[in-house]
């Protein structure tokens, strides 16, 4: 009887051990994030909805240059990008836009985070910012996101007319959350548009993305 009891108590453990990594195996394959798309691959396809409840997909903008930029209202380092003077964001906003480039503004903080906002208050800082994207994308479930890799807010992708990757990063060179650097920096979303104008490959295509993590 004691070997019975013994050899039952060792089955039991080893069918709870098994079931237990079954089940963090399990876990870990669903929260497994995709892997980012590489530069020069295809950007990765998406849809989502915008603070108009309009639904857009990046397929919808073939033949054209896409701008995607992650961003948050709550955040130092975009506060920075969208202070006035010198409103920089806003300004590459409307001259991107003036040249027929569609700029997405996406907002992936999940409920109850900084920078999560209702499609009325993300309408409402375009208008009280003059910022002028395209379309906003409410992204609160990280959909979006997680499928660029996006880091930090502000982080920006540029698309081709092609679909393809050409630039990851940071908005420019200087890493801070002080106004008084914009004029200092190398801007590389304004580099790699001007390269691509040239029909050049963008010459920076990847950057460490600076700011404040991305509120997933």
């Amino acid at each position: 009887m004691l070997f019975s009891r013994r050899n039952l108590s060792l089955a039991a453990g080893m069918a709870a051990a098994v079931a237990l990594t079954a089940g963090a195996l399990i876990a870990s394959t669903a929260e497994a994030a995709p892997a980012p798309a590489a530069i020069g691959a295809n950007a990765p396809a998406f849809t989502g909805t915008t603070s108009n409840g309009e639904t857009v997909s990046l397929a919808d903008f073939a033949g054209k240059t896409v701008i995607l930029e992650w961003t948050n209202d709550g955040c130092p380092f975009v506060k920075k990008h969208y202070a006035d003077p010198p409103s920089n964001m806003q300004s590459l906003q409307k001259s991107a836009t003036s040249d027929d480039i569609v700029w997405l503004s996406v907002i992936s903080s999940r409920p109850g985070s900084q920078g999560h906002v209702t499609p009325a208050k993300a309408n409402e800082l375009t208008t009280t910012r003059g910022a002028a994207p395209s379309h906003v994308i409410l992204d609160e479930s990280g959909d979006i996101g997680r499928l660029f890799g996006a880091k930090t807010t502000p982080h920006m992708y540029i698309v081709t007319p092609e679909g393809k990757l050409v630039y990851d990063g940071a908005i420019d060179s200087i890493s801070s959350a002080r106004v008084d650097d914009i004029a200092k920096a190398d801007n590389y979303v304004t580099a790699a548009l001007a390269d691509l104008d040239a029909g050049k490959p963008v010459a920076t295509a990847t950057s460490k993305p600076y700011g404040c993590a991305v509120k997933y």
